[in-house]
This record gives structure tokens, sequence and C-alpha cells, in this order.
């Protein structure tokens, strides 16, 4: 793990705001008056997926994609200004949460101001062209990062982010040599002590086809000796096919006591049901009672959740990223309280330091989960499916209080009665 990595981010919250479809101006400054609601839910962290100017050469859809960046170094004018920008950022200190920008350095927009400027800082093809090493990723041009150049570049643009925002979530951040990345921690923490450093590490598959195909494509494991936390692609494989019923849900979840034993102790993996690059969890799981299960279970996870803003409305359509689709928060379905009391549980009874285990009743799709520190157990039930069923607890015969509700939870003969919703209790050892 990064040497200086920060354990209490394994109890934080993480929400995500694409601007340009976060309100219906699609601005920075429309963003402040949702600031309150967003600090309610118990966030901790804005994640602001990228910012900067788009290229306009090769662009997809009207709008063109944000992780097609023209220029590191300023903001998109479609979103406002510089000095609009530091002012939400500075909103968003006022209200005690941190900022954090996403910084895409495996390639950029083909008329970026970098290639302009160094067009030997880029990756070029057996033709000697500019160009992508994956194929559909047709819209962007790849970064060397052989030149020492680039390095110092993309180091001095950083620092210079340091000193309005609070972290980094890097994009496709395998596809970057971890050393960069190493040295990149190092220079930024002078700017900005604490400094969060979220990778997008990739799914298990793609990264072994890129190594096959002879690009770099850091694993998980080696990535955390420069970040504090990755995307549990790892496993993501694993959730999709039990969303889609290939898979029992056991299967999934012992992938989650794999990491559990093969990382190092600290390991923060962010925990998610869905992003921008993943369909919608509501899309899915069509049942309220269903998804209150399934949100209840995130928050339980061991690592730092993410919330991708519309997720607390159950917004079943992905938003383009090519396109304006503005958040529909008006869905008829609101899961803040929900989301709010279990983000109380998870600053206030999870700990940072806590271990995990996971089974499964697979034929009722009930999750049994335990975490558990010197000090106490804590247990989490999860109906995904909202059936009812009699199932085995870690946990001496007795009554206990669902912290989710306030109900009474009666374990006898080493079990309880899961009647479909979710429970999350604790007994000290």
């Amino acid at each position: 793990m990064a040497k200086n990595t920060d354990p209490n981010l394994q109890k934080q919250i993480i929400y995500s705001v694409y601007v340009r479809s976060h309100t219906p101006e699609g601005t920075f400054r429309a963003v402040i008056p949702d600031l309150d609601r967003i600090r309610a839910l118990g966030t901790d962290i804005i994640w602001f997926m990228p910012i900067h100017p788009i290229g306009v050469k090769g662009k997809k859809g009207s709008l063109g994609c944000p992780y097609a960046n023209r220029d590191y170094r300023s903001v998109n004018p479609a979103y406002g200004t510089m000095e609009d920008f530091r002012a939400l950022a500075e909103e968003i200190h006022k209200r005690g949460m941190k900022v954090m920008i996403d910084v895409v350095y495996n390639h950029t927009s083909p008329d970026s101001v970098l290639f302009e400027q160094h067009p030997e800082f880029f990756y070029h093809d057996k033709d000697g062209k500019p160009g992508n090493k994956i194929g559909d990723w047709a819209d962007v041009i790849d970064l060397d990062y052989s030149v020492r150049g680039l390095w110092d570049y993309q180091i001095e643009s950083l620092c210079a982010w340091a000193e309005i925002v609070d972290g980094f979530r890097c994009d496709v951040a395998s596809f970057v040599p971890v050393e960069f990345w190493r040295e990149a921690r190092a220079a930024v923490e002078k700017v900005r002590p604490g400094c969060i450093w979220l990778a997008e590490t990739v799914h298990s598959g793609f990264g072994a086809f890129a190594r096959r195909k002879g690009f770099t494509s850091t694993t998980d494991y080696e990535a955390y000796s420069a970040f504090d936390l990755e995307y549990e692609y790892d496993i993501r494989e694993l959730f999709d096919r039990y969303l889609r019923g290939e898979i029992a849900l056991s299967h999934w979840l012992d992938g989650m006591n794999l990491q559990e034993g093969f990382y190092p102790l600290n390991y923060n993996k962010m925990r998610c049901l869905e992003n921008h690059d993943q369909p919608r969890i509501a899309s899915f799981v069509k049942e309220e009672s269903d998804l209150v299960n399934f949100t209840a279970m995130l928050y339980f996870f061991k690592g730092t959740t993410l919330i991708y803003a519309g997720q607390e409305t159950a917004n079943t359509h992905q938003p383009s990223l090519f396109e304006k689709e503005p958040v529909d928060w008006h869905t008829g379905t609101d899961l803040s309280a929900l989301m709010s009391r279990l983000a109380a549980i998870k600053h206030e009874v999870l700990g940072a330091e806590d271990g995990f285990k996971a089974a499964a009743d697979d034929g009722h799709h009930i999750a049994l989960l335990e975490r558990e520190d010197e000090q106490s157990r804590k247990l989490g039930v999860f109906s995904l499916h909202s059936e009812c069923a009699e199932v085995p607890v870690n946990a001496p015969d007795g009554r206990y209080e669902n912290l989710i509700d306030g109900g009474e939870v009666l374990v006898k003969n080493g079990r309880i009665f899961c009647a479909g919703k979710p429970v999350i209790f604790t007994l000290p050892l």
C-alpha cells in the first residue's frame, strides 16, 4: 500500500458528479445549490468526472466524450470558467467535504494542446502515426511514458490542480506505468499533504488481454504501491454474471473473500453498484425492496463506498457520455433517507481496520456478511430477492437492534429469521 494512506478512507463515501448531466444548466455553479443535499447523504468526497475541454477531432456524439481531453490545464468552457470551478470547490470545502477530479493520463484527444506542442510525447503505431492501442477508442491518441519530458509535464499539471483539489481519480491507471504514479504522488504530497489517489484499475480480462499484447497493464496488487484505493474490477465480472443470473451469489462473494486473503491488510477497494461506465443497478434490480437490500449491502462492504449521481433516485437510464442527458431527480423512488442512515452506520460503527468475510444462502439469494475488529463483530444479512428464510449467523442467542431501522433482531439456536429486509447488528467480543 502507499505509505501514507489514510485508513479512514475505508469509512468514507464518494459521490460522483458528471457536470454536464447533473443539472439542466450543466455548469459548475449550477451544482452549488445541490451541495447541501449531497452532504446530507453522508458524502465525504465529491468526485467530478473530467472537467477539462473536450476534443473536437474525431469526437463521439454531438458533444464529445469528456475522456477525450483537449487540455489538462484548463476547464471546459461549457461548464464555466476556472473561477467558477474554484468557487464550487470552495463551497464544497465549506460543507466539510473534499473535492476529487478525474485525470485522464493514458491518452488525449487527437487535437489536444499537448499533441500540438509535443507530438514526441505520444505513442506512434508501426506506420509512424499517432494512435491508440485499444482500437475502439477512436476519439483518442495514447501517450508514451518512455519519454521523460511527458512525466515532467504531467506532474507539473497535477501539482497545479492540487492547489485547488484534494484528490485525483486516475482514469485507466493500469495502463500508465506505476513508477510514474509513485513519482507523481511524492511530488503532489509536497503541495497537498494527504492527497487522495484513486486508481481506475481495469477488469481482470481486459488487463490480461493488454499484457498479452505487450502493453503496460499494472496488476491491482502492484497498483497499491502508488494508490490509496482502487476499483474492484478484479472481481467485477463475477458481479455482472450474478446480476445476469449466470452464477450463484456465493461465487461473487467468494471473490471478495479471495481479495481479503490476497491483498495487503489495509487494502481498500472502492465498492459500487454502478458508475458512469456500468449500467444503472436499478436497470437490473427492478423491485424497490430488492434495491434497498443491495444498497444496504453496498455500504456494509469493506472499502470506500461510491454513489453515482442519480443512484439515490433509482435512475435506470445510464447517461450518455457523448450527449447531454440530465439526471432524473423525480422518478418516484427516493433512497436518500436510507443512504443517510447507512452512511451514519459506515462512519460510526464499521471500523477502518475491520476484517471481512462473506457467505451466502444461494437458494434464497441472501448474503451473510461479517466484519470484525478487536472490539466488536458486525453482522449483515441482505436478502437480494427480498425472500424470507431462516439463516445462520455467528452470534450468541439473544436480542439485538437492527441498526438500519431500530427493529429487533432475535437470534435463536444460532439462526435469525430474515423477513426480506436488510439487517445490520453488532455484538461485543
